[in-house]
Order: C-alpha cells, then structure tokens, then sequence
C-alpha cells in the first residue's frame, strides 16, 4: 500500500464519525445552551428572523467546545475499526510501521488546528459580540404590548417607572380594538384610578415608542387618598390616554458596545495586554515620584512646583503653627503629608491590582484560545494508541473513553483558568498543563504502538491500569 493510497483512506475513513461527532456533540452542547437563555426569550414576541438569528450567533460558541472533542472521537473510533478488521496487523505485515500512520494524521490534525485558530480569532469572538448584543437588546425589549383577552395584562412605561393594568373582552389585534376595557392606575400614592370604556382602539406614534389608547363611552372612577371621602366620577364620550415608551419594535444596536475579553481576536488582546501594561508602567512611575516628593516635604527639602505636593505643603506649614503648643502626640494623625501619602497609596495600589488583573484576563483568553485550538493536535497523537488498546471495545468503548478524557481536559482547563484568573499561577502554565500532560502520555503511548499492534483482541477497561506497566515487548497475558 503506497503512501498516497494510504493517506487518502485514512481520510476517508475519518470524515464520517469526525461528521457524525461533531453533529451529535455540538447539538447537545447547543440545546443545553438554548434551554439556559430560553426563559429570557419567551412572551417577547420576537419575530422568526430574531429568534433564527439567535439560534445562530449561539452555535460558534459550541463549535469552539464540541470541535476537539469530535476529533478525539473520531480517531478512536477510526483507529478501533481499523484494530478490530485487523486492518493495522495487515499494515504492520506489509511492511507499513504503526508510527507511519500517524504521519497523515498528524497532517490532519494541524489542518484542524489551524482551522481551529481561525475560528478562534475571527469568527468567535464576533459572533459572541453580536450575541451579547442581541440578548440586551431583547431584554431591554418590552413584552407588554403581546396583550391577551381577560387577563390582566401589565403594561410598564417609562423604562419600567409607571405599571398600568388593563383587561378587556375582546382583543382585535389585526384591526387594534379593544372591547370592555378596564384600565387600572395606580401609580401616584395618593390617587388610584379605574378607567371603564365600552371600546377603544390601540395606535402607535411614527417611532413606534408611545402607545395611545383611544377609549370610547366610559367613566373613571378616581379614589383620594388624601383626604376623607374623597372620589370622583367622570363620564367620558371620548379619552385619549398615552402611554409613553412602551414600543413593542425591537431596537437593534449594531457594534459601538465594549467587547469583554471573550470577544475579542488576538490582535484586539494583545493591544489590550499592551494597553494595561503600559498604564501600570505609569502608575508605578507615578508612584515612586509621589512618595519621593512626599520625603522631600517631610524632610523639608524642596520639591517640584507643578505637583499636587505643593497644597500639601502649605496645609503642612500651617496645621505646624498651629500646633506648635499642643500636644504632639495627636499631630501624626492630622499630619496632612502622612494623610495624602496614606490615600494616594492607597488608590494607587487598587488602580494597580484592577489593572494586573484586566492584563491577566487578557492573557488567559490568549493562551486558552490557543490551547483549545492545539487539543486538536493533541488528540490525535493520543487517540491512535489509545484506541488500540480497547481494539474489541466497541462504540461502547470510544464513549467512556472520550468521555473521561474530555471531562478531565475540561476540569483541567476551567481549574487553569480559575488559577490564573486568581494569579495564583502564570496563564502560560495553567493553561496549557492539561494539552502537555495528554501530549506525554500519548508520545509514550506511541512510542509502544509497535508492541500493541502484535497482540491479539482483548477486552475489559482493566487494561489501563497495564498501560504503562507493560514494557514495550512483553505480550498481552491472553498471547500466552
């Protein structure tokens, strides 16, 4: 079998399950992402193109997830078909190494990675903007106007200030009638008001804001609770009532809004990094000025003209005057130069830490795009020798297996970015801790293929624990 033959099959034989998982995975990972944002899209009255558009922007951000996971699936199910047809035993006897094999994968897997590193940086960071985006815009939408017949239906205006209740019989919303309404106000504390009205009809102002209710043949009845027997009865032919800011158009902002760390590509955190980098620079420079020109004003030396020490100064020669008979015991607590020093450290010292701490997201972001982007690589050198231990296991087998592997992957790099994010440690190294262990252990996995591929079926998760205990040449128990 040529090279080039070899390497076309390969391919082959891995697009349908990498297919298959990355459909399966990514569409639990999407539907366990719906059902979170869900509840905040209900009784909105969001048109179809919205709710498409949501179910869109939603999918980059499981991709990102379910893509490596779908490549190590994919290998171990390739790898433990091509064991179990002894298909590999077949390759080893033509004279192909295991070794070799992995030569097209390999090339595979850095065609992933640096599809995956695309992503990462063009594609996902903009679809988690304009996601972020429409889910403020639809939770600042109001749902009020989505009126129903005989309920009370509440109606906030004024970005939520003033609350009507109305009910009404029949609710005509091709030709925006209402029938036996009620409108209930009770917004002012010392006036409630009932409004009655045998109809009415619902219009919209030109910007689709204002909502005015237009009533006809009714009465109000208002209530004073401010003083004794206070009420009032108005009949009424016509009413009109406005209700201001109660639009039920959804209104769409398109960029303009801050990016989170999540939302930006490599060059916009980079920049960032760069940026609070440079401004810490400064606030420590400015720091070590601030406290010299403090011990010049203490030590009664002369200090720089243009700096806010020079206030201090003249508050210091004053506050020494009139203290100069006093008890001296009490000046070191209004000391004005210990004071400023004291609050300038202070704020210094917290400006420094809110901006360690933006740098240090920044970084983790960086590395965490990376390291995902390379579990790819990664995977492909562990799933080959991998599934060649569990040969007769089965779809069974590449379940559990995956599974644990990507449930302590995950674990490892949430726990990194939780280290890092605390900088309790560097992002370079937390982030990238778990793709260098499962990188160890699939090159010392490889390195023992030769010997894996020489012994017959065996069954049974036992043999992990065997996996490194074996040497490269001693046979499987069931060989003897």
């Amino acid at each position: 079998m040529r090279l080039g033959v070899l390497t076309k099959y390969l391919i082959k034989i891995h697009i349908g399950p990498f297919i298959f998982a990355l459909a399966t995975i990514t569409g639990l990972i999407f539907l366990n992402a719906v059902a979170q944002r869900i509840e905040g899209l209900i009784g909105k009255g969001l048109p179809w193109t919205v709710v498409g558009e949501f179910l869109i922007l939603s999918l980059p951000h499981t991709i990102a997830l379910s893509l490596p996971m779908s490549v190590l699936v994919a290998v171990l199910y390739s790898f433990t078909e091509l064991a179990s047809s002894n298909e590999i035993t077949a390759m080893s006897a033509g004279g192909i190494k295991p070794t070799r094999v992995l030569v097209p994968l390999l090339g595979m897997g850095a065609v992933v990675t640096v599809a995956m590193l695309y992503f990462n940086d063009q594609i996902l960071p903009e679809s988690n903007h304009r996601l972020k985006n429409l889910l403020v815009d639809i939770g600042q939408k109001s749902p009020t106007l989505e009126l129903r017949e005989q309920i009370v239906n509440e109606i906030k205006t004024e970005s939520g200030v003033d609350v009507y209740f109305m009910t009404a019989d029949r609710i005509d919303q091709a030709a925006n009638k209402l029938e036996e309404v009620t409108i209930f106000d009770s917004n002012s504390s010392t006036r409630k008001r009932t409004t009655y009205a045998a109809s009415g009809e619902m219009a919209f102002n030109a910007e689709k804001t204002d909502l005015y209710l237009t009533l006809f043949d009714g009465v109000v009845h208002e209530v004073q609770t401010d003083r004794i027997g206070g009420f009032q009865r108005v009949y009424f032919d016509k009413q009109i009532i406005p209700l201001r800011d109660v639009g039920n158009e959804l209104e769409r902002r398109f960029g303009g809004s801050d990016r989170s760390d999540r939302e930006m590509g490599f060059k916009l955190l980079t920049e960032s990094v760069s940026s609070r980098e440079e401004e810490l620079d400064s606030v420590r420079i400015d720091s070590r000025e601030k406290a010299l020109q403090a011990l010049r004003l203490a030590l009664g030396r002369p200090i720089d003209e243009d700096t806010s020490m020079v206030g201090t100064m003249e508050i210091y020669q004053t506050r020494n005057r009139d203290a100069a008979f006093t008890d001296g015991t009490s000046l070191l607590s209004r000391d004005p130069i210990t004071q400023s020093v004291v609050i300038s450290s202070r704020t210094r010292a917290s400006r420094e830490a809110s901006l360690r701490a933006a740098a240090n997201r920044y970084k983790v972001e960086i590395h965490k795009k990376l390291a995902i982007a390379f579990a790819c690589l990664v995977f492909t050198i562990l799933g080959p020798p991998l599934a060649l231990r569990f040969r007769t296991g089965g779809v069974g087998m590449v379940a559990a297996t995956s599974s644990g592997i990507f449930a302590i992957y995950w674990l490892g790099l949430i726990g990194g970015e939780t280290l890092a994010d605390r900088r309790f440690a560097d992002p370079a190294i937390t982030m990238w801790l778990a793709n260098l262990v499962f990188l160890a252990i699939g090159l010392i996995l490889v390195s023992r293929m030769g010997s894996a591929t020489s012994t017959p079926r065996d069954q049974g998760i036992l043999r992990v624990a065997r996996i490194f205990r074996r040497s490269p040449h001693q046979p499987d128990s069931a060989s003897a």
